[in-house]
């Protein structure tokens, strides 16, 4: 049984307010889970005490059995200083895909055509 340390949701609809437990990696978000550690309350502000409540030594404890935290609970997890989080690297993220260059490239050659006969015009 691979074990899971993530966030269940709750809350109302545009009000989320989540769990962090321990679940079974089959189970579902929001269903059955063994143990509740903590609660994250994305609403508040970031550098507000009650954002991210963590019960420590219970985190410590199945991060020893061997329980692996998703992404975002592995951030929290760091910042109260549990484990080492590797900081992510997409140097692609920004770059645009294949059809908005080509469309950048065709409104280029456009601009480029509509200026030479521009410039060709007042010269004669």
């Amino acid at each position: 049984m691979s074990l899971k340390i993530r966030l269940a949701r709750g809350g109302a609809k545009k009000r989320p307010y989540y769990r962090i437990v321990i679940a079974d990696s089959r189970s579902p978000r929001d269903g059955r889970f063994i143990e509740k550690i903590g609660t994250f309350n994305p609403l508040l502000a970031k550098d507000a005490v009650e954002r991210v409540v963590l019960d420590t030594e219970k985190a410590k404890a199945w991060l020893e059995k061997g329980a692996q935290p998703t992404d975002r609970v592995a951030r929290f997890l760091d910042a109260a200083g549990l484990m080492k989080r590797d900081a992510r690297n997409n140097p692609k993220k920004a770059e645009p895909g294949e059809k908005a260059k080509e469309r950048a490239k065709e409104k280029a050659e456009k601009a480029a055509a509509a200026a030479a006969p521009a410039e060709e015009a007042p010269a004669e």
